[in-house]
């Protein structure tokens, strides 16, 4: 599965998600409305996100393979493995050496470390 989209791509992967199932007719209809796309254009942007393994098109009822958590799971871990050597350390020390975290955001993160420990 790839994870790298434009911005076309990720905008219209957004409306499948937020849509799904939905039928490729219903599609065309939501993308003519809110992109303002042609018929062609949805298909076109559909058929490459297919072949991207995200979706797909089953008998004319487009569902994704993979969620929006799971592939912005993925981006996220490609991300931290391309930019900081696959260190989640480095990556934290990056991110808060420019922004302060909230208690709420650290209270969060500790939780998720305890979590983590405890095998949840």
């Amino acid at each position: 599965m790839e994870t790298e989209l434009g911005e076309v791509q990720a905008e219209f992967a957004e409306i499948i998600w937020k849509n799904e199932p939905v039928t490729s007719g219903e599609l065309v209809e939501i993308c003519k409305k809110e992109l303002n796309w042609k018929k062609s254009t949805t298909y076109t942007v559909l058929r490459k996100l297919c072949e991207k393994g995200l979706f797909v098109n089953n008998d004319g009822t487009v569902t994704s393979v993979i969620s929006r958590e799971q592939f912005n799971a993925s981006k996220s871990e490609r991300f931290v493995e391309e930019t900081f050597d696959g260190s989640l350390p480095a990556f934290i020390a990056a991110f808060t050496s420019r922004r302060k975290l909230t208690k709420s955001e650290i209270n969060a993160i500790q939780k998720m470390i305890d979590d983590h420990k405890k095998g949840k």
